[in-house]
């Protein structure tokens, strides 16, 4: 037998008679050891409702029997969308516990994207949290001869649907309660039967690249091999409040939420909507949270925005709290105190500035704030560690967990951290080397358990027993590592010259009236530029206070004064940049990007080699000079219908720019 059949793990406190080496395993024990706390809290109609994890317990339980009632079979997969609701999770404990998979679609994904989903994971029950989920179903369905039932458990506005594929949720939970009757002890088994090399999740790949997305198995031993990592690194403690924001479709959540959520455990708090995110926080006092770099980024830029509209005494001590803040962070980060007048003032500008702006964020009780998913601009973390909220990054992969974290009270933000420790029941230590190409390869842990149904993708990342994360990292003496790019995005211009082009990305969108950029320049090319997707409500409200008039998007993106604003917010990153990296000439794009028309993905990452085939002759026109560009960009509207924008795009050349054109 493989060390995946015979692993034990004992994580957390584990009930004697329980070995807890899968998710279900771990809900049985947290319903044996803490029936009667609280696992779930969601807020619902301004109130606030509390299930126990005896609640939770029994709620997946009558759910799981009801899908076994209806024909699923262990090894099957079923298919859940829908935003972070108890229901969501309850889904996965509920398939997990019956033997099957998972696979999290976005909520915001287009019926020919879930339908390619649903088709490749083999989905044999689709769970939809509402109407207009279950309407994305219903006009694939016939391309989903697999699928036995879609359930929904939001019954609003279903009333007149009558298709007999449907169920509601709570009418599964019957078939469960009866079917429970006649077979007692069926759940129970069934998660006894359950082995850490079974397949837990299927996590897609956000396919940047263009290409279908992969689906990237993840199994419960190596679910458990990531939390008991950061386990080790991170600030934790049990039951601490946890707000589940970010999707599980990506699986960031799905290591954090719905594993370390059973794993700690965490209270697990589920937002009222959406929009009421940042309301929830503070309502929750948050102590963990776990954003995408891009929500963080969002945060920041909410304050700076709400900045634009204050007096110049708000602006003032802000700007100076803010300063005194960094400062402090700086020293304290680097081991070192700082000045002695910004030791003296700060806990003045603390309590009056800083202390009450941490708690407008919702992130007075935050002790564990952590970002992942990609690179975060070193000005986003200071924004936070400047208020006392001890941001740290995070960097890991889907395929082989997370690897490297910020630990202790000193690190560089300029890195991701360093390597975490691996649990000797799950493997050996993570060893990891740099190929000349800059690429960082990783062996040890649980390790990679392939791509789903594509052995060819699964063996183009395998280098003997090494990982091939296809992500260029650097190495520092002090053992922490930096992260560059992605290997197949790092860009060498006809000069020569070579640069990261997410480095330079990340770093512009701090600012709060940029809200994408695409940076450009290759072989072919003799310098850096960008299309800026500026962000339209910060630089609304900026051009309203200024009395500048506009109409519509294209219009405010192509106003010259909102060209000048942002060419000044270029020309402050290009001072930190090398002269040869640096932004000459760029152009506010007409339109926003969009995840619906394929030019970001849903985590918003781009599509770069889309987006560069898309806007080709404008790219063109940068590079030959033009001051601007009568261009027609094809949008797709909400209800399905398309159309153009036509508009003349302006091309600007920043101060480094006209330097070098002259």
């Amino acid at each position: 037998m493989s060390r995946r059949e015979v692993v034990e793990i004992k994580v957390g406190i584990t009930s004697e008679h329980i070995v807890a080496d899968t998710l279900p395993k771990l809900l049985l024990r947290n319903r044996e050891n803490w029936g009667d706390r609280v696992a779930f809290r969601q807020k619902d109609l301004g109130i606030w409702q509390e299930w126990t994890w005896e609640d939770v317990y029994s709620e997946a339980k009558y759910f799981g029997l009801g899908l076994i009632s209806l024909g699923l079979k262990r090894g099957e997969t079923v298919g859940i969308i829908g935003e972070n609701e108890p229901e969501n999770f309850l889904s996965h404990y509920a398939a997990q516990a019956a033997g099957a998979k998972v696979v999290c679609l976005y909520p915001d994904v287009t019926p020919p994207e879930a339908q390619y989903l649903w088709d490749n994971s083999e989905s044999v029950f689709i769970i939809c949290e509402d109407q207009e989920q279950v309407d994305k179903a219903l006009e694939v369905k016939d391309q989903l001869p697999r699928v036995k039932k879609i359930i929904y458990w939001d019954p609003r506005g279903m009333w007149k649907y009558t298709d007999p594929i449907l169920m509601r949720f709570s009418e599964v939970q019957e078939l469960g309660r009866k079917y429970d009757t006649e077979h007692p002890g069926v759940f129970e088994e069934g998660i006894a039967q359950g082995k850490p090399g079974d397949i837990a999740v299927l996590s897609y790949t956000s396919g940047t690249t263009g290409a279908r997305p992969k689906g990237v198995i993840m199994s419960h031993g190596g679910l458990l091999d990531s939390a008991c990592r950061v386990e080790r690194r991170v600030i934790m403690k049990p039951f601490l409040q946890y707000l589940s924001y970010i999707s599980p479709a990506w699986a960031t959540e799905q290591m954090f939420g719905l594993t370390m959520g059973l794993h700690m455990p965490f209270i697990l708090n589920f937002p009222e909507e959406p929009e009421t995110v940042l309301e929830n926080i503070r309502e929750v006092g948050a102590e963990m949270l776990v954003f995408s770099p891009r929500q963080w980024e969002s945060l920041s830029s909410t304050v700076q925005a709400k900045m634009l509209d204050g007096n110049f005494i708000q602006r003032s001590m802000y700007k100076r709290a803010m300063a005194i803040g960094t400062e402090v962070a700086q020293g304290r980060l680097a081991g070192r105190p700082a000045g002695i007048v910004a030791r003296v003032i700060y806990p003045l500008i603390y309590l009056l500035v800083l202390r009450p702006l941490r708690d407008k964020l919702g992130l007075l009780k935050t002790i564990s704030p952590v970002g992942g998913g990609s690179a975060m601009a070193p000005e986003i973390f200071y924004f936070f560690q400047a208020m006392g909220v001890k941001l740290r990054n995070m960097y890991g992969m889907t395929e082989i967990g997370l690897l490297t974290v910020h630990s202790g009270e000193h690190y560089s933000l300029e890195t991701v951290g360093h390597f975490m420790q691996v649990d000797p029941a799950f493997g050996t230590p993570l060893e990891w080397r740099v190929e000349e190409t800059g690429e960082l390869l990783v062996r040890g842990g649980w390790g990679f358990d392939g791509y789903y149904r594509n052995a060819e993708a699964t063996a183009e990342r395998i280098k003997g027993d090494w990982f091939c994360t296809g992500d260029a990292l650097a190495l520092r003496e002090d053992g922490e590592m930096v992260y560059l790019e992605r290997v197949g995005d790092m860009r060498q211009l006809s000069t020569g010259v070579r640069f990261p082009p997410q480095f330079i990305e990340i770093r512009l969108r701090f600012s709060p009236f940029i809200k994408d950029v695409i940076s450009l320049g290759d072989e072919t090319k003799p310098f850096v530029s960008a299309l800026i997707n500026i962000d339209s409500e910060t630089v609304g409200r900026w051009a309203e206070k200024r009395g500048i008039a506009y109409s519509t998007f294209p219009d405010l993106s192509q106003r010259e004064q909102v060209r000048n604003l942002i060419k000044g917010e270029i020309d402050k990153v290009n001072q930190s940049l090398p002269s040869e990296s640096r932004v000459l000439r760029f152009t506010n794009l007409p339109k926003e990007l969009d995840p619906d028309e394929a030019e970001l993905t849903r985590t918003r990452k781009l599509r770069r080699s889309f987006l560069e085939e898309r806007f080709g002759n404008l790219i063109n026109s940068i590079y030959e000079g033009k001051a601007t560009f009568p261009t027609e960009v094809p949008v797709k509207y909400r209800d399905g219908r398309t159309g153009q924008v036509k508009t003349d795009v302006g091309i600007t050349d920043t101060e480094a720019g006209k330097e070098v054109m002259k």
